[in-house]
């Protein structure tokens, strides 16, 4: 059952940004799917270490100002450990929308920490790298 529920978190998690259809993102529900004090890293050119208000804020403005519209991003691969309450997750994902009025994609790789809480899974921390 806990591959099943982890799962599940994380659908939710990448549908947490979908904006697609006019619909608006629902960013903030990270703050639930979070631990408090949750860890967020983007490596790249230079690693950026986010809380989670730092990390939902910028994606909540580009998310609903019209700069990125019909966006998405979804996994296209994991590889999941579960032991007892703890879990890590790597996957791939893919992400599309307009960006800036012009058709924007890009890949990349995340990375979950997991814990079982007394109101089931959360993300402890990730960590994610862009390909494009």
């Amino acid at each position: 059952m806990s591959k099943v529920e982890i799962d599940a978190l994380t659908a939710e998690f990448f549908g947490a940004f979908d904006n697609r259809g006019g619909k608006p993102a629902d960013v903030a529900r990270l703050r639930r799917l979070l631990v408090p004090g949750g860890v967020i890293a983007h490596t790249g050119t230079d690693l950026t270490v986010y809380t989670v208000e730092e990390f939902i804020a910028p994606r909540e403005q580009l998310l609903s100002d019209g700069r990125l519209v019909d966006f998405s991003e979804w996994e296209t691969s994991e590889r999941t450990e579960v032991v007892g309450d703890i879990a890590s997750r790597v996957g791939e994902y893919s992400k599309s929308g307009i960006l800036n009025g012009r058709p924007y994609e890009g890949s990349g790789t995340k990375a979950f920490q997991f814990v079982r809480t007394s109101e089931g899974w959360r993300i402890v921390a990730f960590s994610w790298s862009d390909r494009d």
